[in-house]
C-alpha cells in the first residue's frame, strides 16, 4: 500500500479532492490496474452501530463487529471491491486477494489512526464448499465503501473508493465530499416513536431429532471412529412482522457486552447476527491471541448457586475432558507454524448473562513470515465447533444434524492493511430473512454426554437469540 503524505483536512475542497482523485486515475492508466483509493479522516465521537442503522439499506451488504466492553467496535457499509473463493484453498485463496488489492492502494490522511485505513471484511463458512441455497458463500471478502469505527475516544471514518482507467471522477468525488460533510456532523436518521408493544406471537420448528443425533454419535465415539463431536441444533422461527436486524443486535450488545455482537449482510436481505462468545485470533503487531472456551454450565440465580455451578463445571471430568480436547488442539496446530505458546496450566471462567464456560487464554510471539489467514486456515474449525481428530467428526455433522451450517460455526472477523485482524467464531448466531430466522446452538459430544443433557445445554445457549429476537 502506498501511503500519501497528503492530509484531506488541510485543503478540504471539491477541487482538490478531484485533483487528487485525477492523480490516481492517472496512475491506474499507466500500470493497466484499478487503483483503491482509501481517505482516512478522524471525526468527532460516533456511535458506529447507529451510524449503520442510519445508512442502513437492505439492498447493500454490511458488516458490523462490536467488543462493547473494550469500547471498540468497527462497520461497513456498499461494496468498494469484493473477491469469493472455496474449496481447501479458501483462506490462501483471500489472502492473495488481500495482497493483491493492497499493492494497488493508495492511502491518505490519518491511515494510522485506530481502524485507519482500509478494512478487509471476511466470513469463512463453516465447510469448504456452500451448499445449494446458502446465504453466504464458503468465501467471501469485501472492503466497504464506507467504514465507521471506534476503539476508545477515537472514531475514524474511511471512504474507499475503486479508480478504474475510464471511471466517472465527478461522480466519485461528490458522493466522497457528501460523505465527508455528513460525517463531520452527523446527524442520526431518527425513528417515529412507538407505543410500548408486548412480545411478539411467534412460531418455531425443529429441524431434526437432536437427541437421536446425539445418541448416534455415541455410538460411533464408542466405535473408536472419534473422541469428540460438536452437534449443532437449528430452529426456524417466525414473526408476524419482519426483523431489524441492526435492532436485534443493539439487543445483543447490551445484553452481552463481552461477547462480539456482529451482523453481516449478504445484499440480498438475509443477515447473520448474533453475540459470540469465542475469539479465535487476533493479531496486533507482533503478539497473537486467541483460546480455548468449552465446557458450559448455567449461571445461578443467586450468588452461592453460582459459585457452586461454577465450581462444579472446574471439576467436571465430561467438562474437562472436552476443554482439554480444544486447548490440546490449538496448540496442536500452532506449533506446526512453528509458534511457541504461553498459556495457563488449568482454565479458568469465562462467565456470560446466561452460561458460564471454562475458558483458557493462549498468548504467542507472532513472526513475520505467519500471516493472519494462515493462522486462521490453521485454526478453524476449533474443535468447540467441529471435534476431535477433526477430519473423522466433520465428516459426520452433516450427516448427524441434518442441515447446512452456512456461517454458523464459521471465521467471522477483518483483516487491516497492517496485516493485523481480528476474528470470531460465528456461534450464538441467527440467519435472518425477514420475518423469519433460523437459530443455532451447539453442544460437544465425548464418551460420558447423555443426550438429554446435551439438549438442556442448547437450550441454555438459544436463550440469548431468542430473547433478542422475540423482544
Amino acid at each position: 500500500m502506498t501511503i500519501l503524505p497528503l492530509h484531506p483536512a488541510d485543503n478540504a475542497s471539491p477541487e482538490a479532492l478531484r485533483a487528487f482523485l485525477g492523480q490516481c486515475q492517472t496512475a491506474a492508466r499507466r500500470d493497466g490496474r484499478p487503483r483503491l483509493v482509501s481517505i482516512s479522516l478522524a471525526v468527532g465521537a460516533l456511535d458506529p452501530l447507529a451510524v449503520l442503522e442510519s445508512i442502513f439499506e437492505p439492498g447493500e451488504p454490511h458488516f458490523y463487529a462490536e467488543r462493547p466492553n473494550l469500547e471498540s467496535a468497527i462497520s461497513g457499509a456498499e461494496v468498494a471491491v469484493a473477491h469469493e473463493a472455496r474449496g481447501p484453498g479458501r483462506f490462501a485463496a483471500i489472502q492473495r486477494f488481500i495482497d493483491a488489492t493492497l499493492a494497488d492502494t493508495i492511502a491518505v490522511g490519518d491511515v494510522e489512526a485506530p481502524f485507519g485505513g482500509p478494512h478487509f471484511f471476511t466470513a469463512f463458512a463453516f465447510n469448504d464448499e456452500a451448499e445449494p441455497g446458502d446465504a453466504f458463500p464458503a468465501a467471501r471478502v469485501f472492503v466497504p465503501r464506507w467504514q465507521v469505527a471506534r476503539a476508545g475516544a477515537t472514531t475514524t471514518a474511511v471512504a474507499n473508493l475503486l479508480v478504474t482507467a475510464d471511471g466517472d471522477l465527478a461522480g466519485l468525488a461528490e458522493r466522497v465530499w457528501r460523505a465527508h460533510g455528513k460525517f463531520s456532523q452527523f446527524r442520526y436518521r431518527e425513528s417515529a416513536a412507538a407505543e410500548p408493544a408486548s412480545p411478539p406471537d411467534y412460531a418455531t420448528r425443529e429441524t431434526g431429532d437432536y437427541r437421536g443425533a446425539v445418541t448416534r454419535a455415541l455410538a460411533r465415539i464408542a466405535a473408536g471412529e472419534f473422541e469428540k463431536i460438536v452437534l449443532a441444533r437449528a430452529v426456524d422461527l417466525t414473526l408476524g412482522e419482519p426483523l431489524h436486524p441492526l435492532r436485534v443486535l443493539n439487543g445483543l450488545r447490551q445484553r452481552f457486552p463481552d461477547c462480539y455482537a456482529f451482523s453481516l449482510a449478504n445484499g440480498r436481505g438475509q443477515s447473520f447476527i448474533g453475540a459470540s462468545p469465542e475469539q479465535l485470533v487476533r493479531v496486533s503487531k507482533d503478539t497473537l491471541e486467541t483460546a480455548a472456551l468449552a465446557g458450559t454450565a448455567a449461571r445461578g440465580r443467586g450468588a452461592s448457586e453460582d459459585a457452586a455451578l461454577a465450581q462444579a463445571l472446574l471439576h467436571n471430568d465430561k467438562d474437562l475432558r472436552e476443554h482439554r480436547f480444544v486447548l490440546e488442539t490449538i496448540a496442536g496446530r500452532l506449533a506446526q507454524l512453528g509458534l511457541k505458546l504461553d498459556y495457563p496450566a488449568q482454565p479458568g471462567l469465562r462467565r456470560l448473562a446466561n452460561v458460564q464456560h471454562l475458558h483458557t487464554p493462549v498468548q504467542a510471539v507472532l513472526p513475520d513470515s505467519v500471516r493472519l489467514l494462515t493462522i486462521v486456515g490453521a485454526l478453524h474449525p476449533t474443535p468447540a465447533v467441529g471435534g476431535s481428530p477433526a477430519a473423522a467428526a466433520i465428516a459426520r455433522i452433516r450427516e448427524l444434524e441434518g442441515f447446512s451450517r452456512g456461517l454458523y460455526g464459521g471465521a467471522i472477523g477483518w483483516v487491516n492493511a497492517r496485516g493485523g485482524g481480528e476474528f470470531f467464531v460465528g456461534i450464538r448466531s441467527a440467519l435472518v430473512d425477514g420475518a423469519t430466522a433460523r437459530v443455532y446452538a451447539g453442544a460437544g459430544i465425548v464418551a460420558g454426554s447423555a443426550p438429554e443433557k446435551e439438549f438442556a445445554e442448547t437450550e441454555l445457549k438459544f436463550k440469548a437469540m431468542l430473547g433478542a429476537l422475540c423482544a
